[in-house]
């Protein structure tokens, strides 16, 4: 059995994201900036662990994925937090979050050269998260929202696991 990376989640963030309209194996690997043979991994790799199914367009199994999110990233994946460094704000201090979560302060961010914050460092799913997150700003919605749930505060986690299953649920 292949074993779960912090990149096929990001992968499969992004098919929710595109919706019915699925994208080459070449499209998703340049939006996300990933090597094609990354992105053709995280599609193999969810289907033993059931976030991911082969039907006509291999659309991902939401409710697997959502049962995932909700209670196992945390765990799989927890975050690294580090030093203070310029980058791109995640969980909390992300939108949609940062509207309705008193902010940390310092705020967690993805370390990036060229984001707009400064925060602590809090590791993204895959080096290539900030950069793609910033061209895609509903992949980056989704992505705070798993990392609020990755590292945030009680309260924060539960109000991220709804918007997050909310939003998946709509993807269907």
């Amino acid at each position: 059995m292949k074993s779960l990376k912090p990149q096929d989640v990001v992968v499969l963030l992004k098919l929710v994201r595109v919706g019915h309209k699925r994208p080459t194996y070449m499209q998703l690997a340049s939006d996300l900036l990933m090597s094609p043979g990354a992105r053709f991994h995280s599609t193999g790799a969810h289907r033993p662990a059931h976030s991911w199914y082969a039907q006509p367009g291999d659309r991902p199994n939401v409710n697997g994925l959502e049962e995932f999110l909700v209670h196992g990233v945390k765990y799989a994946f927890p975050p690294e937090r580090g030093s203070i460094t310029r980058g791109l704000p995640t969980a909390g201090a992300a939108e949609p979050r940062n509207r309705k979560v008193m902010q940390e302060d310092p705020m967690p961010v993805w370390p990036f050269e060229d984001g707009p914050a400064r925060g602590y460092s809090f590791s993204p799913l895959h080096k290539n998260v900030p950069r793609a997150a910033s061209r895609d700003p509903g992949l980056y919605e989704l992505l705070a929202l798993v990392d609020a749930i990755r590292g945030g505060r009680a309260r924060e986690r539960e109000l991220a696991q709804r918007e997050l299953s909310t939003r998946l649920r709509a993807a269907v």
